[in-house]
């Protein structure tokens, strides 16, 4: 694995059977190893990735005690300490680091076997644990995640809403879903929708303020900012240019921009997946469309690289992209 996982905590280590180090365990004989429980090591790949075994043995519906209990008895049979216990803190050792990379392989290819054959083959099953921002999920997934349980009865999904960017691997997910430009990474990643943005406001704002004929004129007006992305580039006749904007409100959330620029108050840059609601019905107007933005962003569903997607992971990304379509639906004229 590349990630070290150095002192996680974990709550029951007071009922984790002992388990002698790799200097002294007892190998197990060659009828033991033969019968190397693939439960056993797909628990201990989940309480490696979560960094913690309670946690990894509620996902397989163990408790506590009796997933400790499982893991000890994968160690007795491999002969080996995977995992560093104390009362207060665990940490895979390096025979564990070792064993988790192999142990991963393993399970791809018991998955991509099973995949291959019968019912597996054409119905994806499992838990699917899915990231996303808290607003786009809201507004174009939540409405139809219960079509995506109805088609696949097989899958039950565990979806996190945050603002916040997620470690896939670290928290144990699945698929992300990201918008804007991506960073480089290992993660593999499929293009899902363009996430094409302008520059709005109220009607009533300009009526107040007067509408800017050039994006230079932004840098006179009231902008309210996401996130402190006060640089917004754009396309001109003379080339590429970047207007720093100032104002007075800026925020994390794009549900408080909107709410803003509804009620008058100043200029934001906007995904359409967000205001094209409202700028149809003309409660917001698009202005500067002569110039367009210099970066042209996607939404996109992230996961980790791997040799085997599971057919979960890969339906629901197929759900969502013709869910979405192309162009997305909102960006479509409703006529």
């Amino acid at each position: 694995m590349t990630e070290t996982f150095s002192g996680f905590s974990e709550e029951s280590m007071e009922q984790l059977p002992q388990t002698p180090t790799s200097a002294t365990a007892s190998p197990a004989t060659a009828s033991e190893r033969e019968r190397l429980d693939l439960l056993d090591v797909a628990l201990f790949v989940r309480a490696a990735l979560l960094a913690n075994v309670s946690a990894a043995g509620r996902e397989f519906g163990l408790s506590p005690a009796v997933a400790s209990a499982r893991i000890a008895n994968l160690e007795r049979l491999l002969g080996a300490r995977l995992l560093h216990r104390t009362t207060r803190r665990v940490s895979l050792t390096q025979d564990g680091e070792v064993f988790a990379v192999r142990a991963e392989a393993l399970l791809d290819a018991a998955a991509a076997a099973r995949a291959c054959v019968g019912r597996a083959r054409a119905e994806p099953q499992g838990r699917l644990r899915v990231s996303m921002p808290s607003s786009f999920g809201r507004q174009h997934v939540s409405p139809v995640i219960t079509q995506f349980l109805r088609r696949y009865p097989g899958v039950s999904v565990d979806l996190r809403l945050t603002d916040t960017i997620v470690d896939l691997v670290d928290a144990g997910v699945d698929v992300g879903i990201r918008l804007g430009a991506l960073k480089d990474s290992t993660l593999v990643a499929r293009r899902l929708a363009d996430n094409r943005r302008v520059i709005c406001c109220a009607p009533s704002y300009l009526a107040e303020h007067g509408t800017p004929l050039h994006p230079s004129d932004l840098a006179q007006h009231e902008c309210v900012i996401l996130s402190g992305q006060r640089d917004w580039s754009f396309v001109t006749p003379a080339g590429p240019l970047t207007v720093r904007v100032g104002g007075r409100l800026a925020t994390d959330n794009g549900e408080v921009i909107r709410d803003a620029l509804l009620a008058g108050f100043g200029i934001a840059l906007k995904s359409t997946w967000d205001v094209a609601p409202y700028l149809r019905t003309g409660e917001l107007v698009s202005v500067l469309d002569s110039y367009p933005l210099a970066e042209a962003v996607a939404i996109w569903a992230v996961y980790p690289s791997r040799a085997f997607v599971p057919p979960k992971t890969v339906a629901f990304i197929d759900f969502l992209a013709a869910h979405f379509g192309d162009p997305p639906y909102w960006d479509r004229d409703p006529r």
